[in-house]
């Protein structure tokens, strides 16, 4: 039985089949232990921390940070016992000659033939070194690799089981790839050297620091400069290279893949209310000043929240799934709260939040907002979403037209909270006023419900304690 074992880009959920390497945890030649978390990946949805399948010695790192890698590729070669001795010899007495060879995959990687046929049970879910607990969902054996037309220009996947060293050819490529760690990327466009006219010095021809630097001093001597008469100024230049190009991947791919999915099968129909919400701002502050409530953060989001669920109770339907033939009504409100990240738009969801106490909810959304901003969301916490908040008055907003996430029948649009004149028992007075927006999937809702729906909400951030009162 071989000792090094080759990991695998597991299934991360949801049908996602690739992945982006954010950060390596671990680098060749550290010794890890099961279940330690080895790299963090960007999926379509979320970043997410894989922990490691075996415990033993990392041999090879076969992906830079930065590379779209798909399910099911090799990542990293793992020796699973290392106190065996050097991996030349091998442990069956098998000739040496039959062992893997090194080659120049990554920055400094081993190909190593997987060992087909294995599956070892027991291994995964358990806790990480540290009392850590990994994070990755959907993660588990697959028993077919994933499978997806090639890229253009891509080389092509050897099969199962067989070996690939692409050659090195001393310029610091291999095959069409230019080796060079991040840092070293970064380095050479800040300075503007074409990494691929370069010769490497580093291991395995990868190209270095010292490298770039080196070509960044050999610049050519400047040309005779060109006098320019200022009645004839030189024509201003609007080509590529005062252009940027911004890969559309991960969260902003899906989003735009979800929106447009959204936008052009469910009809859309958005309503307007504007809402005196006074008496809920101060409302909030009499919450904020009692003991129990201190530590707590509370928002003008948090009223929003409860208003949507309170009026879900009242008018179910709007909690519900167009499936074709039949309109799936939902007994529980998983309510997604729309978090402008880094990464882009995501919307995780709070499970079962119906059933959640005034104080749990805000607990609740609190964990949430600031799982979102480190980037740790898990792809869990964003499936099954029933019902959708998006707070654009964040941002100094008004209101807005959202589009429904995929599955949703209605989502709301929570606007800025402003002092503007209004009239209040028959006096014009400033006091403070959103707008609500509320979009829907006509096929499901109509007019009258979307509207009522919407008049509840409004009225008990109106007045929150009548509402109360009245409703529950």
């Amino acid at each position: 039985m071989s000792r090094i074992k080759e990991f695998n880009l597991p299934d991360l959920g949801e049908g996602l089949t690739e992945g982006e390497i954010l950060a390596w945890l671990v680098k060749v030649g550290d010794v890890i232990e099961l279940n330690q978390p080895i790299v963090e990946v960007e999926t379509a949805k979320a970043a997410v921390e894989i922990p490691a399948k075996w415990a033993g010695q990392v041999q090879a790192i076969f992906h830079p940070e930065g590379a779209t890698v798909e399910v099911g590729t090799p990542i990293i070669a793992i020796d699973t016992d290392p106190g065996a001795g050097p991996i030349e010899e091998s442990t069956t007495g098998a000739p040496a000659a039959d062992l893997p060879t090194p080659s120049a995959a990554s920055l400094a990687a081993v190909e190593i033939a997987p060992e087909e046929g294995m599956v070892e049970p027991g291994l995964i879910g358990g806790a990480a070194p540290g009392g850590r607990t990994a994070v990755l969902v959907g993660y588990g054996p697959r028993t077919t690799a994933a499978k997806r037309r090639p890229r253009k220009g891509a080389a092509p996947v050897p099969a199962q089981g067989a070996t690939s060293a692409p050659a090195v050819n001393g310029t610091g490529r291999t095959g069409g790839l230019v080796l060079a760690k991040p840092p070293v990327r970064k380095l050479a466009k800040d300075l503007g050297v074409d990494l691929s006219t370069l010769t490497g010095s580093g291991p395995l021809g990868s190209i270095t620091r010292e490298d770039v630097q080196r070509a960044a001093s050999a610049t050519p001597a400047a040309a005779e400069p060109l006098t320019v008469s200022p009645a004839a100024p030189a024509a201003a230049s609007f080509g590529a290279d005062r252009e940027q190009r911004i890969p559309v991947k991960g969260v902003r791919k899906l989003t735009a893949e979800n929106m447009s999915r959204s936008a052009f099968t469910a009809p859309h129909v958005t309503e307007f209310l504007t809402v005196d919400v006074t008496r809920a701002m101060k409302a909030l502050d009499r919450l904020r000043e009692r003991r129990e409530w201190r530590d707590v953060r509370v928002s003008p989001l948090l009223l929003v929240a409860k208003a949507v669920l309170l009026a879900v109770k009242r008018y179910p339907m709007v909690n519900s799934t167009w499936a074709g033939d039949e309109i799936v009504v939902k007994d529980y409100v998983n309510l997604g709260i729309a978090a402008a990240t880094e990464r882009g738009l995501i919307v995780p969801n709070i499970k079962d939040a119906g059933r959640l106490s005034l104080r749990e909810l805000a607990d609740a959304m609190t964990a949430l907002v600031q799982t979102a901003k480190t980037g740790k969301t898990s792809p869990a916490d964003m499936s099954g979403g029933t019902l959708t908040i998006t707070n654009v008055g964040v941002f100094g907003v008004d209101t807005g037209t959202p589009i429904l996430p995929p599955g949703e029948s209605a989502i709301l649009a929570f606007g800025a909270v402003r002092e503007m004149p209004w009239v209040h028992k028959g006096k014009v007075k400033p006091r403070l006023v959103t707008t609500l927006g509320l979009s829907f999937d006509h096929r499901i809702i109509d007019g009258e419900l979307g509207s009522k729906f919407l008049r509840d909400v409004g009225d008990f951030l109106a007045d929150p304690e009548a509402a109360l009162l009245a409703w529950t």
